[in-house]
């Protein structure tokens, strides 16, 4: 990984020193070879390659800082702040295994089969973010809004299955950080972030919690005599998951109760049917709650659909035009979230309430029926099909209708919140201790101001245990990647069935607005483009070596691969990498 990206800088650098050898004359600075132009060309304030970044505090992400447009969304949630008399309301809707063009808000909707009204109307009256980002599976997700970093800094680097163990335990979360700050806490729906007591929902910031603590598919997938007969028809087998280490239910999670929580239904091929229209019913009874309130809420709904194994229930089979499994639990999730946005205005928040819908990666595409994205690669690569998310910010009075496609990760949504909660932009570094390096941005600025911009110039890539690519406007540099049919040559391949590839010879990236499939590489023929990439990569490096990597829920044992060609100083940084636990080293 480090030698990948000294190669790459030092490459960039000897071409570019050679064009500017070559360089024409002095009359014709701007043209071609046949002669100069008289275009004076066209600037663009969302485009940041040539601005430098400033560091919030020295343990956050450096950010791109707009010092007017911060004055004006002050000015707005000061205002409403003294219409409310209390800070405001924030609600995450997460969807499970979304693709980008599934919601008809990106191109989907009705032209794949599965109307998405409610999503696109509140969609069209927020601000829709075509350029944000997941990681590439759910639980780093899931870790990432909870943190505000990225899976090599929180360390769950993928989901962990089972019973497993790894998780949020020892972290510092945005629910536990908004409690102290007033919120009433509530989440509802997939958790997925560990099931030892130290992750457990009470012992991370939540005031209550109803869900389950795994995925879907460990509920079913054994059960079903049609997708592992080798299982559910081997009443050996059968037994064997029964009484495997992991929780079969549905659980109710409160902090009377530390060391566990209450278990409710048991997960079989019927509840599952109904286990979204149960959660909704939880959030609505919460919202309800909250009516009239001098508190404000956090809500964090994370939908069971539309993770496989989708089992309709007898009301939504069919409802929608393309009537796969796939495409009516999205018909269904729309509704779930259009009767969220009601309730909202029915108890009177609607503007004073923040709310981000998004999915926790790209659609996955090993087991049909799946969701859509225009972009190369699925959940579980770091192609922008696996990391590019279906997201929009909406909130009533305050967030003017727009589309922008400046960068956006999940890991900003706590940064963002804590804003809302009374720390912006470097206070947040108050409430951290500084060893633990946050990866999110303040951008309540983007958010909330008349023509609010984002706070991020780049936007950082993880693989598993790889730190993989990074985008700066339109370009992105790869220097780790997935080769989807790598191993497998038939059927639905991609995401965690593809192959990993970690020496790009430094020279991959790709124009995203020019080549969003990411197949033909640019990093060549672009090199003034290439090298801030480099450059920007590089640095980040050396923030891991100042904030390290960790290791919770890993691949290979879960200890990082083995890097055996190092650069200068291989012997210092191999003792580094070793005390930091970054596995075992040839010499």
């Amino acid at each position: 990984m480090f030698r990948h990206i000294s190669l790459g800088i030092c490459a960039a650098a000897l071409l570019s020193v050679a064009t500017v050898g070559g360089a024409a004359a002095q009359s014709n600075i701007r043209g071609a070879t046949t002669g100069p132009t008289t275009a004076p060309g066209f600037s663009h304030p969302e485009q940041y390659m040539h601005l430098t970044p400033k560091k919030p505090a020295p343990n956050m992400y450096p950010v791109i800082e707009h010092p007017e447009l911060d004055k004006n969304a002050a000015e707005k949630l000061a205002a409403l702040a003294e219409k409310t008399g209390k800070k405001p309301n924030i609600l995450i809707f997460l969807l499970d295994d979304v693709g980008w063009m599934d919601p008809g808000f990106n191109g989907g909707g009705v032209a794949v089969g599965n109307a998405t009204p409610e999503m696109d109307k509140f969609a069209a009256e927020g601000l829709i973010l075509t350029s944000a980002y997941s990681t590439p599976s759910c639980s780093p997700t899931r870790a990432t809004i909870h943190t505000g970093q990225n899976p090599l800094h929180h360390g769950i680097l993928r989901p962990p299955m089972y019973g497993e163990p790894g998780g949020l335990d020892g972290v510092t979360t945005m629910p536990m950080l908004l409690k102290k700050e007033g919120y009433v806490t509530q989440g509802v729906g997939k958790w997925h972030m560990g099931e030892n007591t130290g992750s457990l929902p009470q012992n991370v910031g939540y005031d209550d919690y109803v869900g389950f603590l795994g995925v879907s598919d460990m509920y079913t997938e054994w059960r079903d005599m049609y997708f592992n007969p080798e299982v559910a028809l081997s009443p050996e087998r059968f037994k064997m998951m029964q009484e495997d280490d992991f929780n079969h239910y549905e659980v109710h999670c409160t902090p009377a109760d530390k060391q566990k929580c209450e278990d409710g239904k048991l997960i079989d091929l019927d509840y599952i049917k109904v286990l979204d229209k149960h959660w909704l019913e939880t959030s609505l009874a919460f919202l309800d709650k909250m009516k009239g309130s001098d508190k404000p809420f956090y809500l964090y709904h994370a939908t069971r659909g539309c993770h496989f194994d989708n089992y309709p229930s007898d009301e939504w089979a069919g409802k929608s035009m393309a009537r796969t499994v796939y495409s009516d639990c999205m018909v269904e999730m729309d509704y779930v979230f259009g009767q969220l946005m009601k309730k909202l205005e029915d108890i009177g928040e609607a503007e004073n309430t923040l709310v981000i819908l998004t999915s926790d990666n790209g659609p996955e595409c090993e087991i049909p029926p799946h969701g859509r994205t225009p972009f190369r690669g699925c959940k579980g690569s770091s192609w922008e099909g696996g990391v590019r998310v279906p997201t929009f910010a909406y909130w009533k009075g305050m967030i003017a209708p727009r589309k922008s496609d400046q960068l956006f990760d999940l890991a900003d949504i706590l940064p963002t919140a804590l804003h809302l909660a009374g720390y912006p932009g470097g206070k947040l570094a108050d409430l951290f201790d500084d060893k633990t390096y946050i990866d999110g941005v303040d951008q309540a600025t983007f958010l909330v101001a008349d023509k609010g911009l984002s706070a991020r110039r780049s936007r950082i890539y993880t693989l598993n245990q790889y730190y993989s690519a990074v985008r700066i406007d339109e370009f992105k540099g790869v220097i780790t990647g997935e080769i989807e049919n790598g191993v497998v040559q038939r059927g639905d391949t991609g995401g965690f069935s593809g192959s990993i590839f970690t020496d790009s010879g430094g020279g991959i990236a790709f124009n995203l607005y020019t080549n969003p499939q990411e197949d033909v590489s640019v990093g060549i023929r672009h090199i003034p483009m290439a090298v801030p990439l480099a450059s920007t990569g590089g640095w980040y490096l050396k923030e891991l070596f100042e904030y390290p990597p960790q290791f919770k829920v890993g691949f290979l044992s879960n200890n990082p691969p083995v890097y055996d060609v190092l650069p200068v100083g291989e012997m210092a940084i191999k003792a580094w990498l070793k005390k930091h636990g970054f596995g075992r080293f040839q010499n």
